[in-house]
């Protein structure tokens, strides 16, 4: 038994019509689950993406929390507010006259797993304990 995996991209420029085809062609795949990465579309339209997989009873990790706190199943991704506080100190900088070409280029240091347990519960999942005591945020 193997993995096939079926990458759909959902560019901004397409909008809402690039995300229903996307997630047409998603649904024709029949996938045993998601990743879902994120876009501006997306954000836009997570209750649709949220729902499409709760429809099709698809186990669905995402790239950030706000998914999982609107009914995703669990989230792995770089924690958004830290994100916006370190946004916030190159605001700071420039502001201060620091030019944006010699300010460092930084990448996420923290990250965060949220799980969703009435997510899981409707999707009839059993989340380990084990799974359980690494999240860092568990909606029961």
């Amino acid at each position: 038994m193997g993995i096939r995996i079926q990458s759909e991209i959902v560019a901004s420029n397409l909008g809402l019509d690039g995300l229903k085809r996307a997630i047409a062609a998603i649904d024709h795949g029949r996938p045993d689950a998601l990743l879902v990465a994120t876009s501006q579309v997306i954000v836009a339209n997570r209750a649709s993406v949220i729902g499409f997989a709760a429809e099709r009873r698809l186990p669905t990790i995402y790239a950030h929390s706000q998914y999982v706190d609107a009914g995703g199943l669990m989230s792995y991704g770089s924690h958004f507010n830290d994100i916006q506080r370190r946004a916030a100190t190159y605001v700071d900088k420039i502001l201060k006259g620091a030019k944006p070409a010699d300010l460092p280029i930084e990448q996420p240091t923290k990250f965060e797993l949220v799980i969703n347990l009435k997510t899981a519960k409707a999707l009839n999942l059993t989340i380990p304990q084990s799974v359980l005591y690494r999240a860092d945020k568990v909606i029961r």
